[in-house]
């Protein structure tokens, strides 16, 4: 194979990064927006000794599962990489991306549940966070970034965003120049607006705008405009202001102001109401995380009242949630903004079994001598470290529930507690990113 080759082939498998696998003359290749069984003219642009990658150029003979996407968007938009492909279909895509982790890369061999569906699979994507940039005309643009680049597909609707986001996208597009407020240069630093992050609400649709700015201080065009946006849409309850100057790809930096309204939106979830703010962990699709929550509070509702430990806590979501059928929990969180939001959560909950810790995970748990019943892990991406790991093991009684957004560091650590002699009872798929190749899980390990 070569760059730029033209070849025609079948899809007999997908990645776990959303992309269709062929093989040619024995060798994999990686193909963007292709389908299993699909049959396609492809464009090789990229070789490498264990594989290549390609593009679609033409489908031949499309998969039966294939199905006309409701984005116009869809195929410039690195966003939604498997809207093209039918919702039923794409849940045994991701069942088997799950599958394929446990075998390969965690060596665990047990049956991976059917993916609990989404409750909503449009409109439900409740954290925007947009990359903002400029024409040379003076145009403001703002969108995703096209698949392997930096360049910013504009978009004015997205129907996996409540159309409240759509609008405001659309006032600060227009309004930006008026008070001469400019869009991010990536290459050359220089401009004003980064980003925007919207937090909307699913239970009441109200909004929290976040202006992440090129800059160390607010300034008079920039009050000016945050007000306006304030004043002119009535969902919009506060404007926050993030300052990040640093040449950095990290969205938010360390320092955020509210400068109109409240510096939070209110969610509410199995029946309790919780505070999201510009820098606080809260998953995207509230509606799915409710079915999250609901089955690990279930699986600790088995024991009587146990002791629990809520790690990677964000604003102690899980531990709220669980907090009427364990005895205690301690939640513990790095980040400080967000253990303030969950003490206010507390307090207006009216939950007094529930200790807050503003911590790193693993500097607590050496600090502590006491066991826990459960320990509920809900790391980033990147998943645990050897050490946390080892920490919960000698911290933790009877069962841990691992909840992950990645497959594959879920295989690798469920793999190291396996050798530390640990039992996977169970894996449950959520679909919490539909239209996507991401697939959240929740396992439950014994001891």
């Amino acid at each position: 194979m070569n760059i730029n080759e033209e070849l025609i082939v079948k899809i007999e498998k997908f990645s776990n990064l959303g992309t269709g696998i062929a093989k040619v003359d024995g060798q994999v290749v990686f193909v963007e927006n292709a389908c299993v069984e699909d049959e396609v003219k492809i464009k090789i642009n990229k070789v490498n000794k264990n594989y290549a990658t390609a593009k679609t150029i033409e489908i031949i003979t499309p998969s039966p599962h294939r199905t006309e996407p409701f984005c116009p968007m869809q195929k410039v938009c690195g966003a939604c990489q498997m809207q093209f492909i039918d919702y039923n279909y794409q849940l045994k895509l991701k069942k088997q991306i799950v599958e394929d982790a446990m075998r390969t890369i965690g060596n665990i061999d047990i049956p991976i549940n059917d993916p609990i569906v989404s409750p909503q699979i449009k409109n439900y994507r409740h954290k925007i966070q947009y990359p903002i940039s400029q024409k040379k005309e003076g145009r403001i643009v703002a969108g995703y970034f096209k698949p392997q680049t930096h360049e910013i597909v504009n978009i004015k609707y997205c129907p996996i965003q409540p159309e409240i986001c759509d609008n405001i996208i659309e006032f600060i597009r227009e309004n930006a120049p008026k008070f001469n407020i400019t869009g991010f240069n990536e290459k050359k630093h220089t401009g004003d607006l980064r980003h925007v992050v919207i937090r909307s609400s699913a239970d009441n649709g109200n909004c929290l705008v976040t202006l992440v700015v090129n800059s160390t201080q607010i300034f008079e065009r920039l009050n000016n405009f945050a007000k306006a946006i304030f004043e002119n849409l009535e969902q919009v309850t506060g404007v926050c202001i993030n300052f990040n100057s640093k040449k950095t790809n990290v969205i938010l930096g360390s320092n955020t102001e509210c400068v109109c309204g409240q510096d939070f939106v209110e969610e509410k979830l199995l029946d309790k109401t919780f505070k999201i703010g510009a820098d606080t962990f809260f998953q995207v699709n509230p509606k799915s995380a409710e079915n999250i929550f609901k089955y690990v509070k279930d699986e600790i509702s088995k024991l009587e009242k146990p002791t629990v430990l809520d790690a990677y806590a964000g604003i102690a979501t899980f531990g709220i949630v669980v907090s009427d059928v364990a005895e205690k929990v301690v939640s513990v969180e790095e980040n400080k903004a967000s253990i303030e939001k969950a003490k206010e959560v507390l307090q207006e909950n009216k939950i007094n079994n529930v200790e807050l810790y503003a911590q790193d995970t693993i500097k607590y748990l050496k600090s502590i001598k006491r066991k826990f019943d459960i320990t509920i892990l809900d790391p980033p991406r990147k998943g645990c470290t050897k050490e946390v790991l080892d920490e919960t093991i000698a911290h933790t009684k009877q069962k841990i529930i691992y909840v992950s957004c990645n497959p594959a560091t879920l295989a690798r650590d469920l793999k190291y507690l396996v050798e530390k002699g640990c039992k996977v009872e169970s894996i449950q798929p959520f679909d919490m990113f539909c239209h996507t190749y991401h697939i959240e899980n929740a396992a439950i390990i014994s001891f």
